[in-house]
């Protein structure tokens, strides 16, 4: 097992410097381990930056998705000898771009050197799947393959949470992983989840990798948001566009990360093709704080004020996130009732949210006036998260708007 380092470069699932050659990886206790080791392994409690609390990482995912195409344009590149030295995976957070990075990196690493061999040319490959018993997928898995490399936001050391960028230094760290011998089929893979996450230092520090790309190496980049990255290193990557997952996509790949809970119909729609944050609002109930926000607008435009304080404390002694969550769930809520006004409903995503939405939102005109709305409230709680406001006090100024605005559109329309 290797040793924990601070400068980032680490393997998916462990913390591999690539500074230090495979066969001087020391063991460590299990106490120091960074990731997951294998699925029956003991976790450690360091945090990841490439893994979402209670699922397993990217590196376990058997199966994809919803990705054939991307897979098709990967294997087209392949068989045809134009592998590209750099590819960007983009699209929205959490529809499985980094469980498709490692199974092109698996591919890649497991796959035999193309052209012909001593039993004449090779067929050409048909899929992207490598059987999880191979050696390379156990060797990804424990954290120990020697031609992947992984970077991501490190651990402060000095803290013990995790920076809030991927630093220069890290990145720089890649020389010295190209510099070593290549085992294996002579092809070594980068993964960089994500690189919107990098420093206007480490970016550049890319792109000269990118300017010049080692032999047989090819970098896989994950963004979710490929307009905010650099021109120069767009141009110099081949873009594989990666969807939301169909709704009949989503539960199969929910049901493979979570194999042991149940899927609410809700999440369908909360979701939006998302399986990372299906599971996340799966695991921390939140189709349960969706449902109360569609409850309590159930009365507008008269709020229950003790129902709202109910909401507006859980968030006090709450765990990390629960602050986070139920503003997000407010924004999009305000969004899909936007939304139905100019809009065929679709799917609920709570009892009774298509009535709620065509009594506040009957219309065009309505739909402006909540859509200004949301963007007001958004704006209010970045900067009420920026000034550390008392977060109670802020779901409740949140509430009291939504009513003001439900008075309004009623109100206009002779139904208040």
């Amino acid at each position: 097992v290797p040793t924990k380092t601070a400068g980032g470069l680490s393997s998916p699932c462990g913390a591999i410097s690539a500074t230090v050659p495979h066969h001087r990886w020391k063991s460590q206790p299990r106490g120091d381990f960074c990731g997951c080791i294998g699925t029956g392994d003991v976790m450690s409690d360091l945090p990841q930056a490439d893994r979402i609390a209670g699922l397993p990482h990217p590196c376990e995912t058997e199966h994809l998705f919803g990705h054939d195409g991307a897979c098709a344009q990967v294997l087209e590149a392949f068989n045809g000898d134009r592998m590209h030295h750099a590819w960007m995976l983009t699209g929205p957070k959490g529809i499985g771009k980094a469980s498709l990075a490692y199974h092109i990196a698996r591919f890649l690493l497991a796959a035999e050197p193309t052209g012909n061999s001593l039993f004449g040319t090779s067929p050409p490959a048909t899929s992207l799947f490598v059987p999880a018993d191979l050696q390379v997928a156990r060797r990804i898995r424990a954290g120990s393959e020697p031609g992947l490399c992984v970077l991501r936001r490190p651990v402060d050391e000095k803290t013990g949470k995790l920076k809030t960028v991927i630093p220069v230094d890290t990145v720089r760290e890649l020389r010295r992983f190209f510099s070593l011998s290549a085992g294996g089929n002579g092809r070594r893979v980068v993964i960089v989840d994500c690189i919107d996450e990098m420093n206007a230092n480490a970016a550049n520090a890319l792109l000269k990798v990118l300017e010049e790309p080692p032999q047989n190496a090819v970098l896989l980049l994950v963004t979710h948001q490929p307009s905010r990255i650099l021109p120069t290193i767009r141009s110099r990557c081949r873009t594989l566009a990666c969807a939301p997952l169909s709704p009949e996509d989503l539960q199969r790949a929910f049901a493979q990360a979570l194999p042991e809970q149940a899927f609410d119909p809700g999440l369908t729609a909360l979701a939006a093709g998302s399986v990372g944050q299906a599971a996340e609002l799966s695991l921390t109930h939140g189709t349960d704080t969706y449902g109360a926000i569609v409850s309590l607008c159930h009365g507008l435009p008269q709020l229950d004020r003790n129902a709202l304080l109910k909401l507006a404390n859980s968030t006090v002694r709450a765990t990390d996130g629960k602050l986070e969550q139920l503003l997000d769930l407010l924004d999009l809520f305000l969004a899909r009732l936007a939304r139905a006004g100019v809009s065929a409903p679709g799917q609920e995503a709570a009892r009774g949210e298509a009535e709620v939405f065509a009594r506040l939102c009957p219309g065009p005109a309505a739909a402006r006036i909540w859509a200004d709305a949301q963007l007001e409230l958004s704006q209010r709680a970045r900067q009420g998260k920026i000034a550390n406001l008392d977060p109670s006090s802020l779901i409740l100024d949140m509430g009291l708007k939504i009513e003001e605005t439900a008075s309004k559109i009623l109100r206009e329309k002779g139904l208040s």
